[in-house]
């Protein structure tokens, strides 16, 4: 048994086991809508055209839409929560818009 495991383990540690050069470079990382949505949404808060760009070339726009959709609804739960208020009200507050 210690003889297979020497083996593997020699097999293994053989460059060719690993892959070739091009496979062991840093994958560029990706994004999931959520991400893209929080760091869209921030930026936008922040005024901050780049990031804006940035962060809405991460996804699909259609991605994006749902994420910043998402956000703002658990958002709106989240303050309504906190402050007892329906997320109707918090809502309207928000916008700026008269109490139903």
């Amino acid at each position: 048994m210690s003889g297979m495991l020497a083996r593997l383990r020699k097999f293994l540690s053989r460059p060719e086991a690993a892959g070739s050069q091009e496979d062991r470079r840093p994958q560029k990382r990706t994004h999931n809508l959520f991400e893209a949505a929080a760091a869209y949404v921030s930026a936008c808060a922040d005024d901050d055209q780049d990031r804006i760009d940035e962060a809405a070339a991460w996804v699909s726009p259609e991605a994006l839409s749902f994420g910043v959709n998402e956000l703002a609804c658990r958002a709106v739960i989240a303050l309504a929560r906190e402050r007892d208020e329906t997320p109707t009200a918090v809502a309207r507050t928000l916008l700026g818009l008269p109490a139903v």
